[in-house]
């Protein structure tokens, strides 16, 4: 039986500045945890007032786990010299909900399509190394239902397999909303199908 990957890296929180010199342009990068576009709106925006003189600020992100979004952009920098290598790091290192931007101020010395490539590429590298790594699994979501006198039962696998409570509505008629790994969700999801008088179903 194929193994269930539930898990997926990403960067715990935004890396510190790094910088790469080469033939007088400078490179400064940076890695961001990100989960939606708006966020990465946001980042650009301030990274375009920090550094407001400079020439190109080229990115590439990655969203999602099990659907995945990415895109690469060049801005204004030769095809694919820029936002590809940038996003190439993000694969190498197999992360996602991350976004990775590399400022570049123009040295007066033309670096050619191969050195751009390589200077973008190492300065998305040294961002991710820069950056904390974490592992993180993908979690599935439910709702259980039942009557207050059932809560006894209901408590007893919530602590038993120790599963994580997001919020609870405790009153006549209850509500427990529980997050799963995804690798235990279907056995999870048979063990309160089982019960009488309670329901569970996924969000």
């Amino acid at each position: 039986m194929k193994e269930l990957n539930d898990t997926y890296k990403t960067i715990t929180k935004p890396s510190k500045e790094v910088l790469f010199k080469d033939k007088n342009s400078k490179f400064y990068g940076y890695a961001f945890p990100v989960s939606d576009e708006e966020t990465i709106k946001l980042h650009l925006e301030d990274l375009k007032k920090k550094h407001y003189n400079a020439g190109h600020w080229c990115y590439a992100y990655q969203l999602g786990t099990e659907t995945i979004a990415y895109r690469a952009n060049d801005d204004g920098e030769p095809n694919n010299s820029a936002g590809m290598p940038i996003y190439g790091q993000i694969q190498s290192f197999d992360v996602t909900n991350v976004l990775i931007v590399v400022v570049r101020y123009f040295g007066g010395v033309k670096l050619g399509v191969g050195g751009l490539i390589n200077a973008y590429k190492t300065t998305a590298q040294m961002a991710l190394e820069a950056s904390k790594i974490k592992t993180k699994t993908i979690n599935v979501h439910f709702n259980i239902t039942f009557d207050y006198k059932n809560m006894n039962k209901v408590m007893r696998i919530i602590k038993e397999k120790q599963l994580n409570m997001v919020s609870q509505t405790l009153e006549l008629d209850c509500l427990i909303e529980i997050s799963v790994r995804k690798g235990n969700a279907s056995s999870i999801f048979k063990i309160f199908e089982g019960l009488h008088e309670i329901n569970i179903e996924e969000l």
